[in-house]
């Protein structure tokens, strides 16, 4: 029978919708820029309009990322910012990483 993993070592609490490689970097990236266009985030995260849209709307779905679209004189933009809930999700994985990491300060 398997045993269950340590308390300290516990993967199975890692947040999904955060943990994929690209949703990981949108993350990481509004969480300091506190806000970024599509263009910037598409540059930023290095994939191309479909994978990253596909990628936003799950992360807006699940509550982390809240998207604005709007007009800039006749040039549709679209903004995106963590929401509340984003970024205490965001607090959350990290301390979770940092605690499978073997603490505060990683490996």
């Amino acid at each position: 029978m398997a045993q269950p993993p340590d308390q300290d070592f516990d993967y199975r609490g890692i947040d999904e919708v955060i943990h994929g490689r690209v949703r990981l970097a949108i993350m990481a990236y509004l969480s300091g820029a506190g806000n970024a266009e599509f263009s910037e985030l598409k540059r930023r995260a290095q994939v191309n309009d479909g994978n990253l849209s596909v990628h936003l709307r799950k992360l807006e779905e699940a509550g982390y990322i809240e998207v604005e679209k709007r007009f800039v004189g006749r040039k549709p933009q679209t903004l995106c910012r963590l929401s509340d809930p984003g970024r205490e999700a965001w607090i959350a994985y990290i301390g979770h990483m940092q605690k499978l990491l073997g603490g505060e300060g990683g490996a």
